[in-house]
């Protein structure tokens, strides 16, 4: 009976073994590929906004620049194309992620930001990722449940290439396609994929955003009912967000639809909302932005110019992501708060980032990592506070319509229901 039984622990051990080396390989070749590509993406993102900042006319450009997008997309044949939507499905059924993808993400968001769009990098860095995973899958010909890893592991790699962050990385893409749940198979090949991307990162010379918080207050009951308040309202603004980005794009769809005509109306709406604004802060993704609310330098309506100006771009049919324009939101909000409230406007800021962020993917541990990675772990009281009640009150509202709620944010309850 012993030798039986360590007979059978050698068996299934030689198993997980292998099974180990078969994920490590594909996974280092994932983190490889699709970091450098993401790496070459990053350098055309800088120059792309560089240029912007350099030749603010640009921006009178945009509307042809739509068109073009808009072009590309019909000659490849794709345009249905629904994005990180699409990805997220891909993970959740037997959907497949066309190569063509890629390219058309590539040189789609280069010219969005180029051209003074308002929209983050992510959307591209998750379309690249999954879109490249997703062929190394089929080239390899995987099953249908392991090409799934290698999308995510594909997410994960473009992910901390673009971010940085390697720890929200890993497990950004495992926690976003079905909430509630994680699919912790894609566990070791996510953080493999995260790391060797961030590797490649590094050796690109690609910094990462760090905002290091000092001098924090000592969380007390009255900093903590401080932070509660600001998560709580930090809710209300992820759902703001939320519904504004979909019903721009119902209207857009409603008044505009055929394509061409839609995404030039927007580039001219965005053109028209700069020169009223008088400056190109709300255009991109706004990192600088973000960098001068942690020196207490802010625009009291900055969030609702961000959240007007993002809608107006991507639901026109323009290419980016709407994660940094999350962290944008969130940040302006929270330095008004602190501002507001006299309490620390600096972790205000960066709480406002949790919370807000959490609130528009449904992503709580991706959310407190990204804090960790992004602020420190100085703030850990606070940003834990912070993206809980940012998840749970936010409700059932989220970027992706391809998301699912699989567990109730309320009760232990299997409710299975995608997001408003």
């Amino acid at each position: 009976m012993i030798i039986e039984d360590f007979t059978h622990y050698i068996r299934h051990l030689a198993q997980r073994f292998f099974i180990f080396l078969r994920w490590l390989l594909f996974s280092l070749l994932s983190g490889i590929l699709v970091g450098s590509i993401s790496a070459l993406f990053h350098y055309c993102m800088v120059y792309a906004n560089s240029a912007r900042a350099k030749y603010p006319g640009l921006i009178f450009f945009l509307p042809a620049a739509g068109l073009a997008i808009v072009g590309a997309y019909h000659l490849l044949h794709d345009e249905k194309d629904t994005g990180t939507n699409l990805v997220l499905s891909a993970i959740q059924s037997r959907e497949h992620i066309p190569m063509k993808m890629a390219p058309l993400i590539f040189l789609s968001t280069i010219m969005t930001h180029l051209f003074g769009g308002s929209a983050g990098r992510e959307g591209a860095a998750l379309q690249l990722g999954g879109s490249i995973g997703n062929t190394l899958g089929r080239l390899f010909r995987f099953d249908e449940k392991d090409q799934h890893i290698m999308i995510m592991c594909g997410m994960s790699a473009a992910f901390a290439t673009l971010f940085g962050t390697p720890m929200a990385a890993a497990i950004f893409s495992m926690e976003v396609v079905s909430v509630g749940i994680m699919h912790y198979a894609a566990l070791v090949p996510c953080v493999v994929s995260s790391l060797v991307a961030k590797g490649i990162a590094g050796y690109c010379q690609i910094v990462p955003e760090q905002f290091l918080l000092t001098g924090l207050p000592a969380f007390s009951v009255r900093s903590a009912a401080i932070i509660a308040i600001l998560a709580s309202l930090c809710a209300g603004v992820s759902t703001l967000f939320c519904m504004t980005l979909h019903t721009g794009e119902k209207l857009y769809k409603k008044y505009f639809p055929n394509p061409y005509v839609r995404i030039f109306s927007g580039g001219a709406f965005v053109m028209i909302l700069t020169l009223i604004v008088g400056n190109q802060d709300y255009n991109g993704a706004g990192m600088p932005v973000i960098a001068r609310c942690f020196e207490n330098d802010f625009v009291p309506y900055a969030f609702l110019l961000k959240i007007l100006f993002t809608a107006v771009t991507l639901s026109a049919g323009f290419k980016g992501g709407e994660i940094v324009p999350s962290f944008f939101i969130g940040a302006t909000f929270g330095c008004l708060f602190g501002n507001l409230t006299g309490f620390c406007p600096a972790l205000c800021t960066a709480a406002g980032m949790g919370a807000v962020f959490c609130g528009v993917t449904n992503c709580p541990i991706t959310s407190l990592l990204i804090c960790f990675e992004l602020f420190g772990f100085e703030g850990m009281p606070y940003f834990l506070l912070s993206v809980s009640l940012g998840y749970m009150l936010s409700g059932y509202y989220g970027l992706y319509h391809s998301q699912k709620i699989v567990y109730s944010k309320y009760k232990t309850e299997y409710i299975n229901r995608k997001t408003h």
